[in-house]
């Protein structure tokens, strides 16, 4: 793995290595899941590192986090799809399934982080 010239936080390498490892795959699938699910989740896959950068750079992080969040579930869930669909090996959907959990709980940690940074709310829940 080559080491950035800039240090990126820990969420956004993790986002990096994902896209690096996941995309050549999901470019192998068979055409007629290539061109639908495979360009979905690359898509995907994109706007997350994307959104993650500019998380970064934000003002207002915490809303841009948890939509972000919600891409992180609906890639998760597009992974099952290829699994179940028998278009991903075992091994391979354990490791990225390993890859989008530790990609989760880093943007859950900064979510969290950055809940607390909110200033609290005007109005009682």
């Amino acid at each position: 793995m080559t080491k950035p010239a800039v240090a990126d936080l820990p969420v956004i390498q993790k986002a990096y290595d994902l896209v690096k490892w996941y995309v050549p795959i999901l470019n192998r699938l068979p055409r007629d899941h290539r061109f639908t699910l495979g360009e979905r989740i690359i898509q995907g896959l994109y706007d997350l590192l994307e959104g993650l950068i500019q998380a970064r750079y934000s003002a207002n992080k915490l809303e841009r986090l948890q939509t972000l969040n919600i891409r992180l579930d609906l890639l998760r869930h597009q992974t099952r799809l290829l699994f179940d669909f028998h278009l991903m090996e075992v091994s391979r959907y354990e490791y990225v399934g390993t890859m989008i959990n530790d990609l989760g709980m880093e943007l859950g940690g900064w979510i969290k982080q950055q809940k607390t940074r909110q200033p609290p709310s005007l109005h009682p829940s």
